[in-house]
């Protein structure tokens, strides 16, 4: 129930408190969304197909010089670079090689992880059969495997010929070189330059063939598989918790939403605690439980205390509140007069207000609208008395007495007022209830 904005009163905070207080007031709202959500998932969990996955663990090994080096990090520490090799794993070549192997069109889908500080690539493929996902991910490791020792030995030979073809060069120079040398005369400058030149050479072509030589033997192991999958026993979705703890948080994610919208849309008072709550106005005496004499003689008795004057003034919201059901007067000693608003007198020399709210028949709009309507002539409202099916009705003391008329608060079967205008003892002897001595 929103706060009516032409009321002062106090809002509700942002404070836990207040959300602990709203959702319990429509904690029904709450509970059948959650429950709604748990049934949800677990149906969607009925409906979802079972899926196995199975996983290969393959360990990557360095292939050679050409190898890039990995920056060594809390997460990984290993020389290789294996968010790249998870990238390689799930390529599209690998994806090929592996549908040639099984021999179909087009392979399950794979993923790849990396355990931290390691170098392993998990290979892993999720498919309805369990044999067809354990197949697909050994398929994936081999293809995987294959063409990273593919591309080793292609960026291997590649190297060799690189190396090859400047040793070829430098030989060649050299050759050239040495030929010089012979017609050039014994002591002259361009014969120190020559034999200088030839020096360079020598050491470029030795280096050359060390580095040629290096790279012939330089031994390809691209990795290998740790760990073969096997058809998994159990499938890996879908999962209980996964599907009833979603269905759940969002059932109460729903219900919390929907039980702050109805909080705010719904302005029926149904309860004493709301009138104060949205309205503001101190609640002297709630009817809607007990009836007892006891409870009709704190109303009284509080109803006494917080007005500040002779003249009380009963406002009854909605305006055939005590029409329903009436019943026997129970007389209870008040030194009021009260009025009803029949009289047009009655607004003007009342001294102060209170107001009868039928439960789930106003608004708090409604209850506002009636405070401001009796604010406006400067008359303070001493409170609310709430009930749902029975209404006090204020008729005048039959007992005499040497001060001014008081008023009795009775209890009917609604809230109402059947005194109209001002009361007098005259008046109190015409509405003797009946079976009452005159």
């Amino acid at each position: 129930m929103s706060q009516s904005p032409d009321v002062q009163a106090r809002r509700p905070g942002a404070d836990l408190e207040e959300h602990l207080s709203l959702l319990r007031r429509r904690w029904l709202l709450l509970v059948g969304c959650v429950v709604f959500g748990g049934t949800a998932g677990l149906a969607l969990m009925r409906l979802t197909p079972p899926a196995y996955t199975a996983t290969t663990q393959v360990h990557v090994m360095p292939v050679g010089p050409q190898e890039p080096g990995n920056q060594v990090t809390p997460r990984q520490r290993e020389p290789l670079n294996l968010d790249t090799e998870a990238q390689v794993a799930q390529s599209a070549v690998v994806a090929g090689r592996a549908a040639r192997t099984l021999g179909v069109d087009a392979p399950e889908p794979v993923e790849v992880s990396v355990p931290p500080n390691s170098a392993v690539l998990w290979i892993s493929v999720s498919a309805a059969d369990p044999a067809v996902s354990a197949a697909h991910s050994r398929a994936y490791a081999d293809a995987y495997l294959a063409h990273r020792r593919e591309s080793a030995l292609t960026a291997l030979s590649e190297q060799q010929q690189a190396v090859l073809a400047k040793l070829r060069h430098v030989n060649t120079s050299l050759d050239t070189t040495i030929r010089g040398l012979s017609r050039l005369p014994k002591g002259s400058p361009e014969r120190a330059i020559a034999l200088q030149r030839q020096g360079v050479l020598d050491r470029q072509a030795a280096s050359l063939a060390l580095k040629y030589d290096a790279l012939r033997t330089v031994a390809v192991t691209p990795g290998a598989i740790i760990s073969r999958a096997a058809p998994p026993a159990l499938p890996s979705s879908p999962s209980l918790p996964l599907y009833l703890g979603t269905g759940l948080m969002a059932g109460l994610l729903t219900g919390s939403v929907a039980a702050y919208a109805r909080d705010r849309l719904d302005t029926r008072l149904r309860t004493a605690a709301d009138v104060e709550r949205l309205t503001g106005l101190p609640v002297l005496g709630d009817l809607s439980g007990s009836r007892g004499h006891g409870v009709l003689h704190e109303l009284a008795c509080a109803v006494v205390a917080s007005c500040p004057g002779k003249r009380l003034l009963v406002k009854s919201l909605p305006a055939d509140l005590h029409a329903s059901s009436p019943a026997e007067p129970l007389a209870v000693s008040a030194p009021l007069t009260i009025l009803d608003g029949s009289d047009v007198r009655d607004l003007a020399r009342a001294d102060a207000a209170l107001l009868l709210v039928g439960l789930g028949r106003v608004t708090a709009q409604q209850v506002a609208a009636a405070a401001r309507q009796v604010a406006r002539q400067d008359v303070p409202i001493i409170g609310v008395v709430t009930a749902t099916d029975a209404a006090p009705s204020f008729v005048p003391l039959l007992e005499p007495r040497t001060h001014t008329p008081l008023g009795k608060l009775v209890a009917t079967g609604e809230f109402g007022v059947s005194v109209s205008a001002e009361t007098t003892p005259m008046q109190a002897l015409h509405q003797t209830p009946p079976g009452r001595p005159t």
